[in-house]
């Protein structure tokens, strides 16, 4: 029976999920996700194999609830640090910055391609878990159009667009091929300019542009 390192058997358990998270983080940043098995999580984890199939059946399972917890703390970031009282120009473009900052942070294979790999019921799981951060993007949308800085156009299918360009960056950032910076200010002025946003205005949200960039169009 391994041994109790913490005051009751649910903090201990606590505890040894806890490092079983944090084992697979590292390993997602060493050697990609779909390189990790449970043998690796064990020994990172400091535990054996046969204790970490008491938390987690399988590999399937051990990956989604690792992606749900990333997914539930990226939300809850976001409604933390998003800026209220300023346009939504600039929160769509915090959003942005967040969602680039994140893919860096956890560089795992987007929830399509990790669902895919993982199973339909996993990908089911791991849309239910995306699907706020879609929400609260859709509502800076939504504001933006109603307050006249945005055209009218529908927000829902205009969330996922820009979602899907954020994706796109995905390798390129992993990759070091393209920095932070660059891709934000890449993203954000052609979704604001897309949705009717000036480049006058654009330019204020982000000044730091290339001249090519800042060149009007208007």
């Amino acid at each position: 029976m391994p041994k109790i390192t913490a005051p009751t058997i649910a903090a201990h358990r606590a505890r040894t999920r806890e490092r079983i998270m944090d084992a697979v983080e590292e390993l997602t940043r060493s050697q990609g996700i779909d390189r990790i098995s449970m043998t690796d999580v064990a020994n990172a984890a400091g535990i054996t194999r046969t204790a970490l199939y008491n938390y987690f059946p399988d590999k399937p399972a051990l990956l989604l609830a690792f992606t749900e917890q990333v997914s539930t703390a990226f939300v809850e970031r976001y409604k933390r640090e998003l800026p209220s009282g300023v346009s939504a120009a600039r929160r769509l473009s915090a959003f942005v910055r967040l969602q680039l900052e994140g893919i860096v942070a956890h560089p795992h294979p987007p929830a399509a391609e990790l669902g895919a790999s993982l199973g339909p019921d996993a990908y089911q799981a791991l849309a239910a878990h995306v699907a706020p951060m879609q929400r609260l993007l859709t509502e800076i949308l939504e504001e933006g159009t109603a307050a006249g800085e945005f055209d009218r156009l529908p927000s829902e299918r205009v969330a996922g667009l820009t979602l899907s360009m954020v994706g796109s960056q995905r390798l390129p950032l992993v990759n070091g091929e393209v920095d932070i910076d660059g891709t934000h200010a890449l993203v954000t002025r052609f979704v604001l300019r897309a949705l009717g946003v000036r480049t006058e205005t654009v330019d204020t949200i982000l000044p730091s542009t290339t001249p090519e960039n800042t060149q009007s169009s208007e």
